[in-house]
């Protein structure tokens, strides 16, 4: 799973967004690391909802435009937890190569 694409999940995880919001929790969540367009937000929104992994929870008028909601399927939750546990388990294999780099056993010739 591409970061952006987890940072999406992660942002939906607690509640419901919408564009703009979204665009500014992944900012929050990945420390202004990832910056979301507009375009590559809203096709990533229409990927994962022919994924299932999200869906429109509910749309609302905003000074005449139209503002969608996205919400988190559980399809999606599962999906996110997956990714999670696999990113746990690549953090600390690097973690543990580093302990060993950081304490190297005795030289065998």
């Amino acid at each position: 799973m591409r970061e952006p694409t987890l940072l999406i999940l992660t942002a939906l995880a607690e509640r419901s967004l919408h564009g703009y919001g979204l665009i500014q929790e992944v900012g929050a969540l990945s420390g202004g690391e990832v910056v979301l367009g507009a375009g590559t937000l809203y096709g990533a929104l229409d990927r994962l909802a022919e994924q299932d992994l999200i869906a429109v929870e509910r749309e609302e008028a905003v000074d005449g435009r139209l503002r969608r909601y996205y919400r988190l399927t559980d399809g999606g939750a599962a999906a996110l937890a997956t990714e999670a546990e696999r990113l746990r388990r690549r953090a600390a294999a690097a973690d543990e190569r580093l302990r060993r780099r950081a304490n190297p056993g005795p030289v065998t010739a």
